[in-house]
């Protein structure tokens, strides 16, 4: 693509089409109120912590521990309410500033193992992901886990296959282990542990992935700087770990309609749900994703050999895009945000894809001995998509903005009234 004007183009309007859709998401968070009963418990969470002082037990209520996830996320929050008042915005914003943290991972890694075109392809296409776009202005743990599990799949990928990686890398996979533990406990080490468990055990990588990581003293890190809290937290208040650790870990995801949940209830769905919840939670790229896999039809076995090419890093996409789903097929209790961690590798893919449609669509060109700007240009699917993703972002706030928030989501309008 070197040379191409289309390229020089792509990284014109890339960036502003990123700032527009984080413009519109920073705009709504402080317009409309806390949502449902996820932003509602979690705001007020962070509130009684930033009251109180207590920084080691979170509080569902004044005096009434919340023992159901650990405090990471609830730390943000509350350090943004202490700074800038108790208000929506100040609640939401560690969400913002977290997606802007996994956006920026998503493009050092892109970068380096492609171009600067397909690294914010990429970044374009997780951020007008609905889950994704939703989240970052969300009071909820989620994203600081997407921070701990992306910062620890892009500091392994890059201290794995780089020829001299960088040692802040490779403690920032440690450090990332931290992150996700603190931030919802034992599942971030599950949603990291299995893709880079399958991925080595497929391509045998055992010994370069041994040699490549300072496990010993990198564990330790981890150990420093996550058990400290753990045991404050069960001297403080005896049963958090049976709790937490058994019924948040075992009986929550095993048990359908689990009713040992202290704080909310047992979201009971279908086993497989969590695949419907991946469809909605990446329209429209899912589907941009498999219209540029079937236009280039006639050229499938260019595709399949740059794929081929890159084997391993293009198996290392697939076991992080599917392991959210794999993990949670026969789970008892789901919800949507669960697929969050598998997102970034899934644009990784998407640009993939992107990018080898864009090569088939002026390959067809040159054999036809067309001027790059001839014909309906079908490559443009990217701004064409991503646009029109923002319309619909822009027309949501509208509505916000004209008070049509859908009834039933929160009840400040009550309480101002009363």
């Amino acid at each position: 693509m070197v040379g191409d004007p289309r390229s020089r183009n792509d990284l014109e309007y890339l960036p502003h089409l990123l700032l527009t859709v984080l413009a519109v998401r920073l705009a709504a968070m402080g317009l409309t109120p806390l949502a449902d009963t996820t932003e509602a418990r979690y705001g007020e969470i962070a509130r009684l912590m930033a009251a109180t002082g207590d920084w080691i037990t979170p509080q569902v209520s004044l005096g009434v521990p919340f023992w159901a996830k650990p405090p990471l996320a609830t730390w943000l929050s509350a350090a943004s309410l202490s700074a800038f008042g108790v208000n929506e915005f100040a609640a939401r914003l560690p969400s913002l500033v977290l997606g802007i943290v996994v956006l920026w991972l998503l493009y050092q890694l892109a970068r380096t193992e492609d171009s600067r075109r397909s690294a914010w392809v990429a970044v374009v296409v997780l951020a007008t992901m609905p889950l994704f776009f939703v989240s970052i202005g969300a009071v909820m743990t989620d994203l600081a886990l997407l921070v701990g599990t992306t910062l620890s799949m892009v500091a392994f990928w890059i201290s794995v296959t780089s020829k001299q990686p960088r040692t802040i890398w490779r403690y920032a996979f440690f450090v990332g282990l931290a992150v996700g533990l603190l931030a919802k406990g034992p599942i971030g080490l599950v949603m990291t542990g299995v893709p880079l468990g399958l991925w080595t055990l497929v391509y045998g990588r055992w010994a370069l992935v041994w040699a490549r990581l300072p496990w010993i003293r990198g564990l330790l890190l981890t150990t420093l700087l996550t058990l400290p809290w753990y045991v404050a937290a069960e001297l403080k208040t005896p049963g958090f770990l049976e709790y937490f650790i058994v019924g948040e870990h075992w009986k929550r995801f095993v048990v359908s309609g689990w009713q040992g949940d202290r704080y909310g209830s047992a979201h009971a769905r279908p086993h497989g749900t969590i695949w419907l919840y991946w469809l909605l939670a990446t329209v429209p790229w899912s589907v941009v994703a498999a219209l540029a896999s079937l236009t280039t039809a006639a050229r499938r076995s260019t595709a399949r050999s740059r794929w081929k090419q890159r084997a391993e890093w293009h198996g290392y996409l697939s076991v992080w895009t599917l392991t959210p789903m794999l993990f949670f097929t026969l789970a008892g209790n789901i919800l949507w945000t669960y697929v969050l961690t598998g997102l970034p590798a899934f644009a990784l893919i998407v640009a993939h894809f992107l990018s080898v449609y864009d090569a088939s669509a002026k390959r067809t060109r040159d054999e036809a001995e067309l001027p790059t700007d001839a014909g309906p240009r079908r490559d443009r699917i990217v701004p064409r998509v991503a646009l029109a993703v923002t319309s619909l972002a822009f027309v949501a706030l509208i509505l916000i903005l004209a008070g049509l928030t859908p009834p039933g989501l929160s009840q400040k309008a009550l309480v101002a009234e009363y």
